[in-house]
């Protein structure tokens, strides 16, 4: 099997990434509007980079995001860095075809990486960065319990706009109380 239930979900599971999945990483990766939202616009995506990169990042941290109904790959989601001593970490995701946006794949992703961040990696707090144009990410942070933390302002300039940069976190009692998991 291509995938393996690592962290599943009603809707989604999260597995260790495959190289194999390397194509459709450079085809997301290739189209400006994924890319926009992840500051990636200007970057050059090769098969044998993503391939590198899938195969260096492939850990206990990085993961995709498949579905239960028919394990097709939607998404990457995962912690960009962790600090054990300091107790914190921070995440990031994408989904990666328009039309899988806006399903609640990415907030159960989301509420995966929480629990296991949490309750397996034992953090305390756990943050991500995201620019202030993109109203659909701020929502599904905000329905995970997220609260802003700070703001960078017009540090990020695209299609001829500066935006802000975003920083928002969960507190490990805010995720315990505020939805009910364990």
């Amino acid at each position: 099997m291509k995938y393996f239930k690592k962290l599943a979900g009603k809707h989604v599971y999260l597995s260790p990434m495959n190289a194999e999945d390397a194509e459709k990483y450079v085809a997301w990766l290739s189209s400006a509007e994924t890319t926009d939202g992840l500051g990636q616009t200007a970057n050059v995506v090769s098969l044998e980079g993503e391939k590198e990169w899938i195969t260096k990042n492939s850990s206990e941290k990085e993961f995709a995001i498949v579905l239960n109904e028919n394990d097709a790959l939607v998404g990457n989601c995962g912690f960009n860095w962790t600090d054990p001593a300091k107790r914190s970490g921070e995440i990031g995701i994408f989904i990666g075809d328009k039309e899988n946006r806006g399903k609640g794949y990415g907030s159960e992703a989301i509420m995966l990486l929480l629990e296991f961040g949490f309750n397996v990696l034992n953090l305390h707090s756990i943050s991500l960065n995201f620019y202030s144009f993109n109203g659909q990410a701020s929502a599904c942070y905000k329905k995970c319990g997220f609260r802003e933390a700070g703001r960078k302002r017009e540090a990020y300039f695209c299609n001829g706009k500066y935006h802000d940069i975003l920083t928002m976190d969960i507190l490990e009692d805010e995720f315990r109380n505020e939805t009910g998991r364990p």
